[in-house]
């Protein structure tokens, strides 16, 4: 398994994308070089998150600060 596959596993277990993990995914996709397998769990993420699966505390940084 991957380390991208990896911490998208813990993060959809937790439920909840934290900075520091989002900040390590930014990195490895950018740095590294990836399979399908890590692709797809990367896929996997994005489309919790956009169901509303997984929180993102980026999300609610943001929110807070225009409220």
């Amino acid at each position: 398994m991957g380390v991208i596959n990896e911490l998208v596993k813990k993060t959809l277990d937790a439920g909840y994308l934290t900075l520091e993990t989002e900040k390590q995914l930014r990195n490895l996709l950018q740095t590294t070089k990836y399979g399908r397998e890590d692709f797809e769990a990367f896929i996997k993420l994005q489309n919790a998150a956009i169901d509303g699966l997984v929180k993102q505390e980026s999300r609610e940084i943001l929110r807070m600060a225009r409220s």
